[in-house]
C-alpha cells in the first residue's frame, strides 16, 4: 500500500483517531538542524564548545557545574525568534480542524507544533518546552518569560531566587524522566488510536520509540521518513504498513494533493511564518 491507500482510509472514515509521533526530521525545512545527520546534526555543531561529549550539553549534571553551552544553544533555537512552522507542522494543524488528530507526540523542543496553531491539548512534548522555566538544583519554578530575556537577550543562566542555583528552560535533559503527561496520555491514546504517522525521527530514543509497537494490531501505520525504521515492514502483504520515503514535506504535499487539501495546507502555512527581522 502507498500514499493513495493511506488517502482513501483518511477519506472514507475507516481511520478517524490519528496519532502522529515527530521527531527532528520534521522541523529539518525550517532550518534547525537534526540531531544525528552527520556535519548538519546538532551535536556536530557542537564542537565548538570544546565538550567532553556532545549530549553533555544535555545533560542536568553537566549543566549544573557549566551553563554556557546549553545557553548559547538555546539563545539561537529558542522558539519563536527565526524558525517558522514547515508544511509538515500544516499537516498536523489541518488534521486537527478536521477533527482527525488524536495527539501529535512531538520528541522536538522548538515549539512549531505550537507556533502551527495545533491545539495545545493535542500535543504532547514528550521532552518538554521553552515556555516555563525551573531551577536544575531544587526544582522550583522560575517565570518563562524572564528565563527567556535572560537566556536569549544577555546569553547567560538565570539564577533560582531560592537556591541560586542555575535555572533551565523546562526541556527533558538526559537524567530527568519525561512529563507526568506522556505517560497518562499516552495509556489512553493508544487505546483508541486507528493510525499512526511516524514522520521524521530515527526511533532510537526510549520510550518515545516504542509508542510504534505498543499500538492495536488493527491500527494502521504510515511511516514519511527518509530511511525505514523501526518495525515497520510495509511490504509484508499484511496492508497495515505504510513507507512514504523521502523528504516529509514532499510526501505530506503529495499526501494533501490526493486528499483534495492542497491548497488549504498552504494558506495555513503562510499564515504561520515569522518575518525576519519583525
Amino acid at each position: 500500500p502507498g500514499l493513495a491507500t493511506l488517502a482513501r482510509w483518511i477519506q472514507t472514515g475507516e481511520v478517524s483517531n490519528i496519532l502522529v509521533l515527530s521527531g527532528a526530521g520534521v522541523s529539518c525545512s525550517a532550518g534547525i538542524p537534526d540531531f544525528r545527520t552527520p556535519g548538519t546534526g546538532l551535536y556536530s555543531n557542537l564542537a565548538k564548545y570544546n565538550l567532553p561529549y556532545p549530549e553533555a550539553v544535555f545533560d542536568i549534571n553537566f549543566y549544573r557545574r557549566n551553563t554556557k553551552p546549553f545557553v548559547t544553544l538555546a539563545s539561537e533555537l529558542w522558539p519563536g525568534l527565526r524558525h517558522s512552522p514547515t508544511l509538515t507542522h500544516s499537516f498536523v494543524k489541518l488534521l486537527d480542524d478536521k477533527g482527525l488528530l488524536l495527539r501529535n507526540y512531538t520528541q522536538n523542543i522548538d515549539g512549531l507544533e505550537q507556533l502551527a496553531g495545533v491545539d495545545e491539548e493535542k500535543i504532547v512534548e514528550c521532552h518538554g518546552h521553552f515556555r516555563t522555566a525551573s531551577c536544575a538544583n531544587c526544582f522550583s519554578r522560575y517565570d518563562g518569560s524572564k528565563a527567556k530575556e535572560e537566556i536569549v537577550q544577555n546569553k547567560r543562566a538565570p539564577k533560582c531566587r531560592l537556591c541560586k542555583g542555575p535555572v533551565k528552560p523546562d526541556i527533558v535533559f538526559f537524567g530527568e524522566g519525561l512529563p507526568d503527561r506522556f505517560g497518562r496520555l499516552l495509556r489512553q491514546d493508544l487505546e483508541i488510536a486507528d493510525l499512526i504517522i511516524v514522520m521524521g525521527t530515527s526511533l532510537t530514543v526510549a520510550p518515545v520509540s516504542l509508542i510504534p509497537t505498543m499500538v492495536h494490531d488493527y491500527c494502521r501505520r504510515a511511516l514519511f521518513n527518509r530511511e525505514l525504521v523501526g518495525d515497520f515492514n510495509p511490504g509484508n502483504g499484511q496492508q497495515r504498513d505504510i513507507f512514504g520515503e523521502g523528504d516529509i514535506d514532499d510526501t505530506v504535499h503529495e499526501l494533501c494533493a490526493l486528499l483534495g487539501w492542497e491548497q488549504e495546507l498552504h494558506v495555513q502555512n503562510k499564515k504561520t511564518r515569522i518575518k525576519q527581522g519583525g
